[in-house]
């Protein structure tokens, strides 16, 4: 019987190309199962189950945790030397999960199926960085250097789209689904998740693995990881890298509770809030390459940073709109804005550690990344989820008061409520990732200013061909991922004029 999820010893142009077509369909299907069951539909069901912030905290903290997993998981697979056999068994008893959480919705008690939707998330996630470290070695040997900008691009940009597409659906399921127990339309949800799941799995089987390289000796293999960390300048890329991670993760997981929870939209329109800030993100994207390339990583930092944390403070702001379809038209800028700082940083924190990373050395050196951002952005959402949890009650006003012979007065200025404590907290974090940049050397250093009028003149430039533009769907992928999207659109889209 053939072992068809075995390595293969020669793999033709033919088998190569049809297993990237395979790739594509993959990404595409499991981007489908996060729609349906992660991201806003996630958090949307754990608050219906009654979460606290400090649960939702751990669920938010669950998925960069979990990367650990990928240290035992490199050990298997240097012992085994069968990545796709790995990863596509720990995927599918991932997807096994998920389906399971089908039945949490019908559960009698509300409180056991919220332990058990915590400790499924902790057993997907540990599979899926299994699952995921044994792709990713794979891919990396079996997709050619020349293609590799090309194929992820093209597997990223069907995956983006069918998460927005699959994330509206999800979202109208869950409120409009002619259910006489609301709970159960989640049920439905993580059904169609595992479904789309097991798709994923059989295109991902589809795809061809090249034999193993012979691995080096132990003691080298812990020399490389610690130089990192041995490196002045990579060191202080580090500890910027931490510190966003930080800032990013008090505010951002708690983004859909505080839109569900303390304005009280429903399901859908956190979702079609969650799209436009991917869609800005996506036709912005292109942009801030060219600039990343024409000037630097470190200045576009500077200017999208603040612009983000000034988003976060004017959802501070909401309450000061009266009327709620203005209130939702600020939501929706805010969201505009922020999709548009965050396919900034992205791409430029992920360009700057592949520039800084010296050449023959980048595995260890965005693995140092990778663990960085992992522990600190894993216990970043646990402390703010207790943080809210603390604050639950509490507010904070600026008042201005004043006194006439004909009367006194006063005006609450800005008002900080539950949520809003750990925007405004993110914010002042904020501060310190701006310090952090400052001690990066990357080269020359360029005026935000500058940055600025190049963004404007590109943005100009560039409706000449929106369509084309309007095809670049992205998000926050892993960051060293972004930098091949970019080159694989620059091959299509023609350069603008001196």
């Amino acid at each position: 019987m053939r072992d068809w999820l075995g390595p293969v010893p020669d793999i033709s142009a033919a088998d190569l190309r049809a297993g990237q077509r395979a790739l594509v369909q993959d990404l595409a299907w499991a981007s489908l199962t996060g729609a349906f069951a992660g991201g806003v539909i996630l958090m949307a069901f754990a608050l219906a189950l009654g979460a606290t912030p400090l649960q939702i905290g751990l669920l938010s903290a669950i998925p960069f945790l979990a990367q650990a997993a990928q240290l035992p998981a490199t050990l298997l697979i240097e012992r085994v030397r069968r990545r796709r056999l790995i990863g596509v068994l720990a995927i599918s008893c991932a997807r096994v999960v998920i389906t399971l959480t089908a039945v949490l919705p019908f559960l009698a008690s509300m409180p056991l199926a919220l332990g058990l939707l915590i400790g499924a998330q902790v057993l997907i996630a540990a599979l899926q960085a299994v699952g995921g470290c044994a792709v990713n070695s794979w891919l990396h040997q079996l997709i050619p250097p020349r293609e590799l900008g090309s194929f992820f691009a093209r597997r990223l940009f069907f995956g983006t789209l069918v998460a927005c597409i699959g994330t509206l659906a999800a979202g109208m399921l869950v409120d409009r689904a002619p259910f006489s127990q609301p709970l159960h339309a989640y049920g439905l949800a993580f059904g169609l998740a595992g479904l789309a799941g097991f798709v994923s799995s059989w295109w991902l089987a589809r795809a061809p693995e090249p034999v193993m390289h012979p691995a080096g000796p132990a003691n080298e293999l812990m020399s490389r990881l610690a130089a990192p960390f041995r490196d002045r300048n990579f060191r202080r890329l580090l500890i910027f890298m931490g510190a966003w991670a930080v800032a990013a993760n008090v505010a951002a997981p708690f983004l859909t509770v505080y839109l569900i929870r303390q304005r009280g939209y429903p399901v859908v329109t956190v979702t079609q809030l969650w799209v436009v800030s991917q869609l800005a993100n996506a036709l912005t994207l292109y942009l801030w390459g060219r600039l990343s390339d024409r000037l630097s990583n470190k200045s576009v930092l500077a200017v999208v940073l603040p612009v983000y944390f000034a988003s976060l403070i004017a959802l501070v702001f909401a309450d000061a709109v009266g009327s709620a379809a203005w209130q939702l038209a600020l939501l929706t800028a805010i969201h505009l804005v922020m999709g548009v700082a965050t396919g900034g940083i992205g791409l430029a924190t992920g360009n700057l550690g592949l520039k800084l990373a010296p050449q023959g050395q980048g595995t260890a050196y965005l693995a140092a990344i990778g663990l960085v951002t992992a522990v600190a952005g894993g216990l970043a959402p646990i402390a703010a989820g207790a943080l809210a949890q603390t604050l639950k009650a509490s507010a904070f006003s600026t008042v201005v008061r004043w006194a006439t012979p004909g009367g006194a007065g006063e005006v609450a200025i800005v008002t900080f409520a539950h949520w809003e404590f750990l925007f405004a907290l993110s914010a002042l974090l904020g501060l310190y990732v701006m310090h952090a940049l400052s001690r990066i050397n990357e080269g020359p250093e360029v005026s935000e200013r500058l940055v600025i009028q190049q963004f404007a003149l590109e943005a100009l430039r560039s409706m000449n061909n929106f369509s084309s533009i309007g095809g670049a769907l992205g998000s926050l992928f892993p960051f060293e991922r972004l930098n091949e999207r970019r080159k694989w659109w620059r091959e299509r889209l023609p350069r603008a004029g001196p």
